[in-house]
């Protein structure tokens, strides 16, 4: 039987029909039109707190707080992908997204490795590449993958809707969901075909000693 793909989609706009929606909109097509399971979750409006580095994690494997971190967790390990989506505040991603995704990267112990990443980013302006830059680092800190596009994964508007007219911005984010879905085809081609690539004990130093 052939393998379907889920990809988890979680967007840190507070905004339910703001630009960042109208990108993962973009997104969806490419995913429906290749038989890809997606679920996309608004996650800005949610009371989400930060870390308090408790370490309640490392014995029980999730977050201290029982909220909607856990639930995105539990979605995330049985995705194939991770599209993480955010408007520009202040040069940086939403607070309740990166709270979220702080928590949800550090309390959560299954392996990452070779599920498919991909962030987008919403501006009026600027501000996007920094965003964008900031994001990517949460694939690329576990063994992530990061799917890319033809431009960076920006789409331009300040109204609920602007971003439509963005044309280059809507054709971005459908290359982005095409090269995604490609990546995790290839990386299930590959297990199967290849194998896993081969790993080392994980090594742990810091500055101090």
């Amino acid at each position: 039987m052939e393998k379907k793909f889920k990809v988890l989609m979680i967007n840190g706009s507070p905004r339910k029909n703001g630009n960042i929606a109208l990108a993962f909109s973009e997104m969806e097509k490419v995913f429906e039109e290749n038989g890809v399971e997606y679920e996309n979750i608004l996650l800005g409006t949610s009371p989400i707190r930060g870390c308090i580095a408790c370490e309640s994690c490392r014995k029980t494997g999730k977050c201290v707080f029982d909220d909607k971190v856990n639930e995105l967790a539990a979605k995330f390990e049985a995705a194939d992908g991770l599209v993480i989506g955010s408007p520009v505040y202040y040069g940086s991603a939403n607070g309740t997204l990166l709270a979220a995704l702080q928590r949800i990267f550090y309390s959560s112990h299954f392996d990452k490795s070779l599920k498919v990443g991909a962030s987008v980013v919403s501006a009026r302006r600027s501000g996007c590449t920094a965003t964008f830059d900031e994001l990517n680092r949460f694939f690329t800190l576990s063994n992530m993958p990061v799917a890319t596009s033809q431009y960076w994964n920006n789409i331009y508007g300040w109204e609920p809707g602007e971003g439509r007219v963005d044309d280059e911005g809507c054709q971005v984010m459908r290359v982005l969901a095409r090269n995604m879905v490609f990546l995790m085809q290839s990386i299930a081609l590959g297990k199967k075909e290849l194998g896993l690539p081969k790993t080392e004990p994980r090594v742990w130093t810091n500055f101090t000693r």
